[in-house]
């Protein structure tokens, strides 16, 4: 199982929260963004529906596989304030 990190930072003259190098969308202030995060891990460990996927792989090949909606990650919010 995969565990999922949002972190609260400083970000565009405001706050946002991040995972995996990327950022949220800045909020005014760090309540907004911590808030956000953790609706956001809240949701994550939602389970949903299993369902086929179909994607391209770094070799040019299409992949067909199951995404089972019961393999939800763990998750967590960091805040460094």
């Amino acid at each position: 199982m995969s565990h999922v990190i949002y972190k609260i930072v400083q970000h565009d003259e405001g706050w946002a929260y991040t995972t995996n190098g990327v950022f949220s969308e800045p909020f005014g202030t760090h309540a907004a963004a911590l808030a956000a995060a953790k609706r956001v891990a809240r949701e994550q460990r939602i389970p949903g529906d299993t369902h086929v996927i179909q994607y391209e792989n770094d070799k040019g090949e299409w992949v067909s596989e199951t995404a089972s909606g019961s393999d939800r990650p763990e998750t967590d919010v960091q805040d460094g304030n």
